[in-house]
């Protein structure tokens, strides 16, 4: 029997990673990032007579409503997360060193801030083979291709993740490397695999190929993605402020598409239109009529959105907009569409705009 478990749990809803990391010799294992289904990990360890010793958040999440409370609360493990984490529940925090013991296999804390600033990775050893970490599960900080958003970590979260980036970059090229997201908001150049190494990286991540510190922090502050769908009811659930796990957007739910000039149609026959871009790309322009609803906020603006009223959902392009448009179906919305082509088509068509700030400024 080998003497380390592993597993990776690829979530296609949110495009997060979970893990699930242990020995067979103890029977010990930690869960990390694990996604609100906490059934696949209760199925896991029945079925192998594992004992769920800690589990483990990486940081807090902004874009899925994270397991890891109710999964502690339903096994009596140890809840951890980076000391300093935000939240208003206790943990057990880990302090940059730490040492986690599940039989012969180890995860060694490290503090990576600049997503965050309690952001930790942690290195894998399983002393049946070596002394040295032969994994790390980096959370947010490292991805497959780039690096995690630097803007939710405050405002020096680029440089800190910079000095963080460091430190992993100091492993061996050896080290397989298994980050939180394999696509999604967190970074806009991730390629889709689900893990790497940090030799292939180190050679092809391109926010990486720079000894530069600022040229670092200058590439990865420009074409920030937009807030992910209903952020804020997110975060504020993981914090423990509230509980809107329904806000955690899932896939499946089928909604119409409209072309602009159907939905401008629309609009003047009593339609309500939802512009669900970042308040910057609204003020520079927008369709005409257009309500602004950020993507971030939508869970908490509900009762702005008429439920009597065909509602339809805008962005620049078309794909914010139908994950908006998906959700308010699965809150029951019943006449919902997304606009096609969004608002960069609208205004290519001609078709009557607004600013909420003068061109230029």
């Amino acid at each position: 029997m080998p003497d380390m478990y592993f597993k990776q749990l690829l979530h296609e809803d949110c495009g997060c990673s979970s893990y699930i990391v242990g020995s067979h010799q103890s029977h010990e294992v930690a869960v990390i990032d694990p996604a609100l289904d906490i059934e696949q990990y209760l199925d896991t360890s029945h079925d192998r007579d594992f004992h769920i010793r800690f589990v483990i958040d990486t940081h807090i999440h902004a874009d899925h409503v994270s397991g890891a409370r109710a999964l502690a609360e339903r096994t009596g493990a140890n809840l951890c997360m980076g000391v300093g984490t935000d939240v208003l529940y206790p943990f057990h925090a880990l302090q940059d060193g730490d040492e986690l013991p599940l039989g012969n296999v180890t995860l060694r804390v490290l503090h990576t801030p600049g997503h965050r600033p309690e952001s930790v990775t942690l290195l894998v050893v399983n002393a049946a083979r070596a002394e040295e970490p032969s994994m790390a599960i980096t959370g947010d900080t490292l991805l497959v291709g780039d690096v995690g958003r630097p803007d939710f970590g405050g405002e020096e979260g680029a440089r800190a993740l910079w000095d963080s980036i460091q430190r992993l970059m100091a492993l061996p090229d050896y080290v397989e490397v298994f980050p939180a997201h394999f696509e999604g908001s967190c970074g806009k150049g991730m390629c889709g695999r689900p893990s790497t190494t940090i030799g292939f990286e180190r050679r092809f991540n391109p926010v990486l190929q720079t000894d530069d510190r600022e040229a670092f922090v200058r590439t990865i502050s420009s074409e920030i993605p937009a807030r992910p769908l209903n952020m804020e009811a997110i975060i504020a659930t993981n914090r423990g402020e509230v509980a809107k796990s329904w806000a955690m957007p899932r896939g499946g739910v089928d909604v119409p598409e409209v072309d602009v000039a159907t939905a401008r149609a629309r609009v003047a026959d009593g339609a309500f239109l939802i512009d669900v871009r970042e308040p910057e790309e609204y003020d520079r322009f927008h369709a005409e009529g257009a309500h602004s609803i950020p993507q971030c906020e939508i869970a908490d603006r509900l009762d702005e959105i008429p439920r009597e009223r065909e509602v339809l959902v805008i962005c620049a392009g078309g794909t914010r907009s139908l994950k908006a448009a998906r959700f308010l179906r699965q809150r029951g919305w019943a006449k919902v569409a997304s606009v096609a082509g969004g608002s960069d088509e609208w205004r290519a068509m001609d078709l009557p705009i607004e600013q909420s700030k003068p061109a230029g400024v």
